[in-house]
């Protein structure tokens, strides 16, 4: 049975992505630091670290208007520790849907709680096949040290408010 984890999802429990078509939530699970909203598990992202899932216990994870919340611009190591995370929380072939403010969003830094921006380039970084291509050959550093998940891009669309990616876990 496929299971959906849908993070930081405060009040809303509406389905902005799909990477397989489902409209609909499937054996959805919910998670907020914000007991208000009433999620099913009451966890915060940026001290709370380590997801309280098993590995492979999710067939896609959602993180809408969340990300940008979590780490701080140029904290690699964070940012590589929460995707290796979310992989590790991933089954074989699991999705990660996310969306953020755009870099050309008025959004993106005019929200006093953002801490970061997400944009496409950083997806590079998450793929074991980017560095085989690139390091050595371009400016791309060299993470591997620290990171060993590997996740490849399925979509990524960059507009003037939103960036919206979908990750597929590769295991």
């Amino acid at each position: 049975m496929k299971r959906e984890l849908l993070i930081g999802c405060g009040s809303s429990r509406g389905k902005r992505l799909t990477a397989d078509q489902t409209e609909s939530w499937s054996n959805l699970t919910t998670l907020d630091h914000n007991s208000d909203h009433k999620p099913d598990v009451v966890w915060d992202l940026t001290c709370d670290f380590g997801l309280p899932f098993d590995e492979n216990t999710f067939d896609e994870i959602h993180a809408y208007e969340v990300l940008e919340h979590t780490g701080a611009q140029g904290d690699y190591k964070f940012f590589f520790w929460q995707f290796s995370d979310f992989w590790r929380v991933l089954k074989p072939g699991g999705h990660l849907l996310a969306t953020c403010p755009s870099r050309h969003s008025a959004w993106t830094w005019g929200d006093p709680s953002h801490t970061r921006i997400l944009q496409k380039e950083q997806l590079v970084f998450l793929s074991q096949a980017q560095y085989e291509k690139q390091v050595g050959n371009t400016s791309m550093s060299d993470f591997r040290n620290i990171y060993t998940a590997n996740f490849e891009p399925v979509f990524v669309d960059e507009g003037p408010e939103t960036f919206m990616f979908v990750l597929k876990a590769i295991k």
